[in-house]
């Protein structure tokens, strides 16, 4: 793998599934680029009756967290979709399809990370929708790896039908760059949560420890392998 894409939905997702992979793809040499679709803001009760003004200045700050927690992570570069917050089911499924497109285009990755199709949140479940339809098999296509990641607060939410268990197949040991993630994740301030709540510190950095005990590691994210090409 030489070039590895995150597409996650809201500003933060990529930390919290694939902040560690990410640290050590990068470390590793490998060249990892993310693709944020949703603005991550405006669906929130105090920005619904504020000016456009305010919510707008909140974007921006997400993306500017996102930048910087792509620097951390090491990552080549962050670019965004733009969909509205918690209503990518308002959006032409193709328009999301073809803003994933093109960034597959740009980026040219073999390996994708992305949601997992059982998540709770509606615009998780329609990025993993979208990124499965952008990465159908094409000949001479580089994309040989999809995985899907976990989201604390939208994976483990889901309720307990079979289809919405996130069974992972795949574990990354990232003992090493675990710090870097919860740095990554410090630079979203307006995201993060005190214990107990499942995003925060505290519960993120037991469940690196929990998916590493799965494994016979000290720390690890999981993912489920979704697709792999040999060639």
């Amino acid at each position: 793998m030489s070039v590895m894409l995150v597409v996650a939905a809201h500003p933060d997702d990529e930390v919290l599934g694939a902040g560690g992979t990410l640290a050590r793809l990068a470390d590793e040499g490998v060249t990892t680029h993310v693709l944020i679709l949703g603005e991550g803001a405006t669906s929130r009760v105090r920005f619904r009756s504020s000016s456009r003004g305010k919510a707008a200045s909140a974007v921006k700050a997400l993306e500017e967290s996102a930048r910087l927690a792509a620097r951390i992570l090491g990552a080549a570069g962050v670019s965004f979709g733009h969909l509205p917050d918690n209503r990518f089911d308002a959006v032409d499924l193709l328009a999301i399809v073809r803003r994933v497109e093109e960034e597959l285009a740009r980026v040219k990755p073999q390996a994708v990370f992305t949601h997992f199709a059982g998540d709770l949140n509606v615009d998780h479940r329609m990025t993993f929708e979208a990124a499965m339809v952008a990465c159908r098999p094409q000949p001479g296509a580089r994309l040989q790896e999809i995985y899907s990641f976990e989201v604390p607060s939208a994976t483990g939410w889901a309720g307990p039908a079979a289809e919405r268990a996130f069974r992972p197949t795949v574990y990354v040991d990232v003992h090493r760059q675990l710090e870097r993630k919860l740095q990554a994740l410090a630079a979203y301030p307006t995201e993060m949560r005190p214990a107990p709540h499942a995003r925060s510190v505290e519960a993120i950095s037991a469940l690196a420890r929990w998916r590493g005990s799965e494994a016979g590691l000290e720390a690890a994210e999981a993912f489920a392998l979704i697709r792999e090409i040999r060639r």
